[in-house]
């Protein structure tokens, strides 16, 4: 996909967690969101191979049966090659 947004792009992954009914943990504050963060923005236009994401989720799932869940949510042309867990 090349010409979404950074904040477009976050909000797509947002919609296919809730929609995959995937454990995301979620912020604590007065307006609760999903802990989820996209290392580095694209600029507008560009397109890229290979973006890191971080998704904090509440209950241990694996990491394959995550990445099922949400790659089978997500729009044609956006595609997770990797998943790894990390307790970092």
């Amino acid at each position: 996909m090349r010409y979404i947004s950074h904040l477009d792009l976050m909000r797509l992954f947002m919609r296919a967690l809730r929609r995959g009914g995937l454990p995301i943990k979620m912020t604590e504050g007065f307006n609760p969101h999903p802990k989820l963060s996209i290392k580095r923005a694209l600029k507008l236009g560009l397109e890229s191979d290979n973006e890191e994401a971080v998704f904090v989720l509440e209950d241990f799932i694996s990491p394959l049966e995550f990445q099922d869940k949400l790659q089978a949510e997500l729009p044609e042309g956006i595609k997770i090659n990797y998943v790894k867990r990390d307790f970092n």
